[in-house]
């Protein structure tokens, strides 16, 4: 009997079990399902590689939901409990679908892979360089503590695993080609003690040093897979109150990228003339190259950069501050890194190069290097400016975070956490682009140091409940 055969047949006998087996332990079930909730964008097309009897991809309410299973049996199982999904036996290391999916689960699977690599190729071949491979799996630190709760009866026995750590994984999803994007951890007390588990698992587990411990690590990846041919439609939104003096000069020097490249100001109810000034320079210039304005129906940058977004045609969006304190001769950085896939939302990060003596005010940069510091721990990505106002985006994706806004609220006046909190959620490969920060040439900030620093924090702490601390 070859290993695959005596695999199938030991999950074959545990399956009668099964369910009997998970209600001893329904609180790690629930929260890694709640996990997979928050992971799994609704209504995607998933596939579950080791599914068991089906209930974690039934939890995340698939379009088109998928199971497949080395035994027979549970395979069985999970077409009776969920007859909406449908389920399929296969060896995980020789998938065979046609067509793609948007992601790919595997919930504690990979200790039980017979050769992990050659299983993360075969999922990468039912996946797009847009489609997300979720995994979780335990932590090698609770090897003793799995292996005395099996002989104590208070956990599924099970063959014995491979116990890999977040690097073993990361160099093995390297060797297939992946990506990953972010990583994170679940459970410091797996069984439910009343207040004990909510507090330790809501707070504790996502500190510094007890996050080592957790029992559950996850880990979201994509395809690599880099895009040379495809020439995509660029949006320039450009928000401008009070910008009289820079309109002109933004229209000039935007630099054409792509397919095509349109520029959008959007007028915020200025009292220097600047509505007037974009008429003129639109009227001027128009019959040369794509430009156009809208008037911002409410207040903020936030709010102008979104009507900007909603009357944009470009498949990529971009945002420009009207204050040109970053350049428009480095947009077409922004441009190449998202039309080559090598990130899918770009942000700018003006940390890096020395800035012009008053760009920023010593206060800013103190702040700005705090936030960045926060998003890093809070997102599980690197970020090294959250403030920087320029960006781009595909439209689609764009698109996505304004359906899913409800998650966190539309509260955010200058827009620049919505689209990261939102890429964030939705697991966007979110890249830096370094840039030289100028000092403003025409008329004064629109930011309040204090007042608005103090809104910046009220946000971060109100998403650390929506993205850190939560079960």
């Amino acid at each position: 009997m070859n290993a695959s055969t005596s695999q199938a047949s030991y999950f074959d006998s545990l399956a009668p079990e099964w369910d009997r087996w998970k209600s001893r332990n329904r609180y790690y079930h629930r929260v890694q399902e709640s996990l997979y909730r928050f992971l799994v964008e609704p209504g995607s097309s998933v596939l579950e590689v080791g599914c068991a009897t089906g209930d974690l991809l039934a939890s995340v309410k698939p379009s088109r939901g998928v199971g497949v299973d080395i035994s027979q049996k549970m395979v069985d199982r999970a077409r009776l409990k969920h007859p909406e999904l449908s389920f399929e036996r296969q060896d995980a290391e020789a998938l065979a679908f046609r067509g793609t999916f948007a992601y790919v689960l595997m919930a504690d699977l990979i200790g039980h892979l017979r050769d992990i690599q050659k299983t993360l190729v075969a999922a990468r071949s039912v996946m797009t360089p847009r489609s997300r491979l979720v995994i979780t799996y335990y932590n090698f630190l609770w090897e003793p503590v799995v292996l005395l709760a099996e002989k104590l009866r208070l956990k599924i026995p099970q063959p014995r695993q491979n116990w890999i750590n977040t690097n073993d994984l990361q160099n093995l999803l390297e060797l297939a080609d992946f990506e990953v994007i972010r990583t994170g951890q679940r459970l410091l007390v797996p069984k439910n003690i009343p207040v004990i588990s909510w507090l330790f698992n809501k707070y504790v587990a996502q500190l510094p040093f007890f996050r080592r411990f957790c029992v559950t690590r996850y880990l979201v990846a994509r395809p690599r897979e880099l895009n040379q041919k495809t020439k995509y439609s660029v949006s320039v939104v450009i928000p401008a109150r009070n910008e009289k003096g820079n309109i002109e000069k933004a229209a000039l020097t935007t630099p054409k990228m792509g397919r095509t490249t349109e520029i959008i100001f959007v007028e915020g109810h200025s009292k220097d003339g600047t509505l007037d000034e974009i008429k003129r320079v639109v009227k001027k210039y128009g019959t040369k190259r794509p430009l156009r304005f809208a008037l911002q129906p409410g207040i903020g940058k936030g709010d102008a950069v979104r009507e900007g977004f909603r009357v944009a045609k470009g498949d990529i969006l971009m945002i420009l501050d009207g204050d040109l304190t970053v350049a428009p001769d480095d947009l077409p950085k922004f441009y190449d890194a998202i039309a080559s896939n090598r990130g899918e939302f770009v942000n700018g990060s003006r940390l890096v190069y020395p800035m012009e003596k008053e760009a920023m005010r010593v206060l800013n940069l103190f702040g700005n290097k705090f936030f960045s510091l926060m998003f890093t721990w809070l997102l599980g990505q690197r970020f090294k400016d959250t403030l920087c106002g320029t960006k781009a985006i595909f439209r689609t994706d764009y698109e996505r975070i304004a359906k899913n806004r409800h998650y966190f609220g539309d509260f955010d006046p200058f827009g620049d956490y919505d689209l990261i909190f939102g890429a964030s959620k939705l697991n966007l490969k979110i890249t830096e682009i370094p840039i030289r920060y100028r000092e403003r040439t025409y008329g004064t900030t629109n930011i309040s140091r204090f007042r608005h620093g103090l809104l910046l924090l009220q946000m971060c702490t109100f998403a650390m409940n929506k993205l850190k601390f939560r079960l």
